[in-house]
């Protein structure tokens, strides 16, 4: 145990600048558990950052990584990225590219075969590919197999065979590649920096009775910020003074400006659009939700995928499989007899063309973009397992109350007797049930405030009966208000049809007061846990984009739950359920349909959440529960995320598998073309660098994709 907290306490996150490749993270992950003082270390390539078990510098970090000029630096610390001008930053590219040019200019001008044409082309070879031959034969001499070693013995191999002009153009084409796999990364990173510049850097502060801009770093807990018109709030907390709108997009991905007054939680990175609020601080800066979405979104990308881990397999046996069949096609055939220089350059062309780059990359920028993608729509996905999980989800269930309802009730039905008049009654009810505090007469006195009715009526004698209702005096006339059962025992005439006005109200799902006096019932009023107004259409989308089953949980008795299940539509109800029920539920569930999604609040929800395939919270905004026990957390109170994230899923999935067997394909087809020796080593890169562009842009269709509005 103390051995565990000690390597936790050695735990230091750094930030990578120069990632080109996975290959290339790979191997600067090894080389850094191999420095003294580290015990472990992990390299998140989609985020760019490494984390050290032990003690290591800055400086050995960056050692470890001369081999491709990563510079390092502490999570913590901010660093403003300096852009280098594209020349700048390629300067030997470009100047290969002149002297390649100048090679073809001077063979036809001296012939193919003389020396200045070809010592033009050499120099282009070692000035274009210099970076690439340092790791190539390095990493030949250790035996390790990867495309800087396929390209530098394919490269090396072309000039002494003599084709120095389709060497030269095998180095340009590679380093174009590489600055092309360097920009889609750079591209699928953007959307989660962007998050991380979402909030402000400097907040203004009360303390006392001054004021001060600081560094959020510098913020305490129970300080007071002040945010005027159109700036962002830099920290969570809650308003003690001021109304306004909030542009909460950063956070839960919906545009609509979200109204707050006192007591409201708010939240870092969020637009103030109209009024000045004060709000008290509730966290530190590196525990705001903003701040957590950033982080749970960075490690996600680091959870290998299944898809990832078998290509990553699949490659560690590909490259070197490549390197024994080119070695094979470069010498068997000319003991057999053949031509040893065509036989030769055949192997070193598939030798290039072998490279893993579009293979390698098609999985990681897949999943790194649709994880950025979801972020920036309010859904946060935990990993992509879970990504690729929730593309193949089969039945979804649902909690209903905050779930497919709106978790609070609202008066639906108002019904009155005799003569009396619907504003009255209701502002007798109001007033009377403004002294209680049950959750039914809080509707009553929101919907008569909704409908101006006067709630000035002095009460008097209020008295509650418990389990049943209240009794008041309003203007001399004692009036009561609860149960139906309350009425009974008061033995109030209630007719025949207005009993069968209470059960057919009843057998809606909804719940029915009565108000009255000892001898007479004067209206009815019929309370329901709305059902959201998006519940329906997501319930009919599921089942259109190929979930089979829709089950709805809930612990209401069974009339309630038949009732807005069959408004809802979905396939089966499941009633009057403990929480261990529903876990009991999801567990038959699964052993139906292997792939199950328990749609959940976070809280009461947890034990089903954690035994489903996928479980998704709802409206994990400033929920620490609903982000620590779901996989997928949909930021807004929002069901029509859930749509969105599985088709996003069954999109990833799909381009995933277009990815692998694209880049599988172009090696195939190169190996056919190898036989009639049509396959030439310019050719060989092209189509490389032509399959990693492809699989890159493919992948990148993924940030198009949007939930439906």
């Amino acid at each position: 145990m103390q051995q565990h907290e000690e390597e936790n306490s050695n735990k230091e996150v750094y930030r990578v600048q120069g990632f080109t490749c996975t290959n290339c993270a790979g191997k600067f992950e090894n080389n850094v558990k191999r420095l003294p003082g580290v015990t472990d270390a992990q390299v998140n390539f989609g985020a760019a950052k490494i984390t050290v078990m032990g003690n290591a510098t800055v400086e050995e970090l960056e050692k470890a990584g001369a081999f491709e000029n990563l510079k390092i630096t502490p999570e913590k610390q901010r660093v403003i990225e300096k852009k280098e001008p594209f020349w700048k930053e390629n300067w030997n590219v470009l100047l290969s590219l002149v002297l390649m040019a100048a090679g073809y200019y001077l063979a036809s001008y001296y012939g193919d075969e003389a020396m200045v044409p070809a010592l033009a082309f050499g120099t282009a070879i070692i000035i274009g590919g210099y970076e690439l031959f340092k790791k190539g034969i390095k990493n030949l001499f250790q035996l390790q197999f990867d495309m800087n070693t396929l390209m530098t013995v394919a490269i090396i191999g072309a000039a002494a065979i003599g084709e120095w002009s389709e060497g030269a153009v095998v180095v340009l084409l590679f380093a174009i590649s590489e600055a092309l796999e360097r920009y889609s990364m750079q591209k699928a990173r953007q959307s989660i920096r962007s998050l991380m510049d979402i909030a402000p850097k400097e907040a203004l502060i009360r303390r006392g009775s001054a004021e001060m801009t600081i560094s959020v770093d510098d913020i305490q807990v129970g300080d007071v910020m002040i945010v005027k018109p159109g700036q962002k709030l830099a920290m969570d907390g809650v308003v003690i003074q001021g109304t306004s709108t909030l542009n909460q997009a950063a956070i839960t991905g919906e545009s609509v400006p979200v109204a707050k007054t006192v007591d409201d939680e708010v939240f870092a990175g969020t637009l103030n659009e109209e009024g000045l609020l004060e709000v008290r601080v509730t966290k530190h800066v590196e525990d705001t939700t903003i701040s957590k979405i950033i982080h749970l979104v960075e490690e996600a990308q680091a959870e290998r995928a299944p898809s990832q881990a078998f290509v990553d397999r699949f490659a560690n046996y590909y490259t070197p499989a490549i390197m024994v069949l080119a070695l094979g096609i470069a010498i068997i055939p000319p003991l057999l007899g053949g031509d040893w220089g065509d036989w030769i350059y055949r192997g070193l062309s598939l030798l290039v063309v072998g490279c893993p780059c579009a293979l390698v990359i098609s999985t990681p920028i897949s999943i790194v973009t649709a994880i950025g993608n979801a972020a920036k729509n309010g859904v946060l996905i935990k990993g992509g397992i879970h990504l690729e999980e929730a593309g193949r989800i089969s039945a979804v269930a649902f909690d209903k109350t905050g779930t497919l309802t709106k978790g609070f009730p609202e008066v639906t039905d108002i019904t009155v007797f005799g003569e009396h008049i619907e504003s009255d009654m209701l502002s007798i009810a109001a007033v009377i049930e403004k002294g209680s505090q049950h959750p039914l007469a809080s509707a009553i006195v929101r919907k008569a405030e909704q409908m101006g009715a006067d709630l000035s009526i002095s009460v008097e004698h209020f008295q509650s009966i418990t389990g049943k209702g209240v009794k008041a005096s309003v203007g001399q006339q004692l009036y009561y208000i609860g149960s139906p059962k309350l009425f009974d025992e008061l033995e109030a005439e209630v007719s025949s049809p207005i009993c069968q006005q209470i059960i057919t109200l009843q057998t809606q799902g909804k719940t029915v007061m009565v108000l009255g006096t000892q001898h007479e019932v004067l209206a009815l009023i019929a309370v329901a846990d709305a059902v959201r107004d998006s519940s329906k259409a997501v319930i009919n989308e599921l089942h259109s984009i190929g979930v089979k089953k829709t089950i709805m949980l809930t612990g209401d008795n069974q009339a309630t739950a038949n009732a807005i299940g069959q408004q809802l539509g979905v396939a089966e109800i499941k009633a009057d359920l403990l929480p261990q029920d529903k876990l009991d539920y999801i567990k038959k569930l699964r052993s139906e349909y292997s792939h199950v999604a328990m749609v959940g609040d976070g809280v009461n929800d947890a034990p089903a959440l954690a035994a489903s395939t996928v479980g998704i919270a709802m409206g994990g905004a400033g929920t620490d529960t609903a982000l620590e026990t779901a996989d997928i957390a949909l930021m807004a109170d929002d069901l029509r995320k859930l749509p969105y994230t599985i088709r996003l899923s069954k999109k990833t999935l799909s381009i995933i598998k277009q990815n692998v067997a694209f880049s599988l394909g172009i090696k195939l087809l190169a190996l056919i073309l190898i036989v009639p020796g049509w396959l030439t080593l310019w050719l060989a890169i092209l189509a490389d660098m032509g399959a990693t562009l492809i699989v890159t842009l493919n992948s990148l269709r993924l940030l198009k994709i949007q939930k439906q509005k």
